[in-house]
C-alpha cells in the first residue's frame, strides 16, 4: 500500500522529483530520460514508468533552463522509436506464444485489448497507441506478434514517435512555465493522463454498446 503511495506521489509531483534528479545528476539526467520513455516503450512489463506526463514535464524544465530542449528531444525521440521496434522484434520472437500461453509478468488481458485496437484500426494503431497509456506499450508487441511488416511496423513508428514527443515536449516547453501551470502541476499531469486514457473509456463504452444491440 505504501509503495502504491509513493507511485501515485512520484505520478502528481513528477516536477518536483524530476527538479530533485536534474539537481544531483545534472547532465545524466539526459540519459536517465532516455531510459525511462525507453522502457516504457520497449518492454510489455513496464507500461506503468511515467510516459506522457514525463515528455511534458521535461519540456517544462528545458523553458526553465535546466535541459537544453533541442538535444532533449532528439534523444527522447530517438529513446521512443527504438522502445517501439525492440518491443516489435521481441513480440516477433516470442509469437503466438504469448496469447496461447500464461506467460509471467504478461497480462494476456492487456494483450487481447490491444490487439482488438489494432484489428479496428490496423497499422494506424501505432500512431494512435502512443497517445493511450498500456496499450502503447503494447501495440508494438502485438505488431510484431501478427502479419505488419517490419517495413511498414518502422513507418508507423517513426510517425507516432515524431507526433507523440513533439507534442508533448514543445506542450511543456511552450506552457508548462505559464504560472497557473506550473503552481498547479499535479492537476495539469492528472488531465493528461485523463485526456490519454479517454480513448480507452470511448472505446469500452462503444463496444459495450454494440454488444447491448447486438444481444
Amino acid at each position: 500500500m505504501e509503495f502504491l503511495k509513493d507511485f501515485v506521489d512520484l505520478f502528481l509531483h513528477l516536477d518536483k522529483y524530476l527538479n530533485d534528479i536534474i539537481q544531483n545528476y545534472g547532465s545524466l539526467t539526459y540519459g536517465l530520460l532516455f531510459l525511462v520513455i525507453f522502457m516504457e516503450t520497449g518492454f510489455v512489463v513496464t507500461p506503468f514508468l511515467p510516459g506522457d506526463s514525463l515528455l511534458f514535464a521535461a519540456g517544462t524544465f528545458a523553458a526553465l533552463g535546466s535541459l537544453q530542449v533541442l538535444p532533449l528531444y532528439l534523444l527522447l525521440f530517438v529513446a521512443a522509436v527504438l522502445g517501439d521496434t525492440v518491443n516489435y522484434w521481441i513480440g516477433n520472437k516470442v509469437g503466438p506464444r504469448a496469447f496461447e500461453q500464461d506467460i509471467r509478468f504478461l497480462k494476456k488481458e492487456h494483450l487481447e485489448k490491444t490487439q482488438k485496437f489494432y484489428d479496428k484500426h490496423g497499422g494506424k494503431t501505432i500512431v494512435l497507441a502512443r497517445f493511450v497509456p498500456i496499450v502503447r506499450t503494447f501495440a508494438p508487441f502485438v505488431a510484431g506478434v501478427g502479419t505488419m511488416k517490419y517495413q511498414a511496423f518502422i513507418t508507423y513508428n517513426l510517425l507516432g514517435a515524431f507526433i507523440w514527443t513533439t507534442l508533448f515536449i514543445f506542450g511543456g516547453y511552450f506552457f508548462g512555465n505559464i504560472p497557473f501551470v506550473r503552481e498547479n502541476f499535479e492537476y495539469v499531469i492528472l488531465a493528461i493522463i485523463g485526456i490519454s486514457v479517454l480513448p480507452m473509456v470511448y472505446e469500452y463504452v462503444r463496444s459495450r454498446r454494440t454488444a447491448a444491440e447486438v444481444a
